[in-house]
């Protein structure tokens, strides 16, 4: 029995020593960071001088800055924008790319395409198509009689919007990835059952793929959510938050406080109050899930 004990712990140092190395590096890159910045969220420091306690002084100052209450609109506005968009185009492509049609995995590549491609060589052939003077987009619009055609990222209106649009064609690819993988996981015999029943093919989507696809939804909508609440390479590469402060979003203007004004404590701050909002939406999403699928 003792060799038996024996032989099981040295079986787990051995399985512990092969993911320790990962274990010590999440707990110095990862945790270290993130709790050192709740303690400099209560701090000042500009990483050149001694840290300075100055409690929740760093909170407060976020009620009487107008920029953070704009980055914190156009965060909502472009998450608002972009994940029941991106669920719906997504979720589109995969039904019609999960036919027999002619050519699917062609069309299947070329939408995951701009997803894997280079950030910045696409954002550089988006801002061409759509420059507002000299782009295809708007010289096509001129061409079927639109008179004032967008500014596009040019324009305070029209910046967000540009910006959501270009997140919807980058990432719809990458979820319906995800959506093909659910589609095909469902149970033939199902939607046999229903033609056997006589449903439309709405209802077959309405009361059989739709409640199949819910926990795919669900955890598409939460990783969207995320992914949009710490948006940053986009607006950096695309309008570095402009026109003005039109698409100057949180983590952009965390990152400049950070690396611009060396507002460490101000930028661990707002760091704080974006990890709370994105807990406190996942969250809901969590329990939402829970009634839906009672619902359903």
């Amino acid at each position: 029995m003792n060799l038996r004990k024996k032989r099981v712990l040295r079986q787990n140092l051995v399985a512990y020593a092969f993911i320790l190395p990962n274990f010590i590096g999440l707990f110095v890159f990862t945790l270290l960071p993130v709790l050192f910045v709740f303690f400099l969220s209560l701090t000042k420091w500009d990483s050149a001088n001694p840290i300075q306690f100055v409690g929740i002084s760093n909170f407060t100052r976020m009620f009487s800055d107008s920029t953070f209450r704009i980055s914190f609109f156009n965060t909502f506005y472009y998450a608002v924008g972009t994940v029941p968009i991106t669920l719906i185009a997504a979720l589109g492509l995969a039904l019609i790319l999960n036919t027999k049609i002619r050519g699917r995995n062609i069309f299947r590549t070329v939408f995951f395409f701009p997803y894997v491609a280079s950030l910045i060589a696409v954002v550089v052939v988006w801002n061409m198509l759509f420059h507002p003077d000299m782009g295809p987009i708007n010289g096509l619009l001129s061409a079927i009689g639109v008179d004032n055609p967008p500014r596009w990222g040019a324009s305070t209106k029209a910046a967000m919007p540009t910006v959501i649009l270009f997140s919807v064609w980058r990432y719809m690819g990458y979820y319906m990835i995800m959506y093909l993988a659910a589609l095909q996981g469902i149970p033939r015999d199902l939607y046999e059952a229903g033609n056997l029943d006589g449903t439309t093919p709405f209802q077959r989507f309405r009361y059989i793929t739709l409640p199949m696809l819910t926990p795919t939804t669900f955890f598409v909508g939460i990783m969207l959510t995320i992914q949009c609440f710490k948006v940053f390479d986009i607006i950096y590469a695309m309008t570095n938050g402009g026109p003005g402060r039109a698409t100057n979003v949180l983590v952009y203007y965390i990152y400049n406080q950070a690396f611009s004004e060396f507002d460490f404590g101000y930028a661990s701050a707002m760091s704080v109050v974006l990890f709370a909002i994105v807990l406190i939406i996942t969250l809901v999403q969590f329990r939402s899930e829970r009634k839906w699928v009672s619902y359903m």
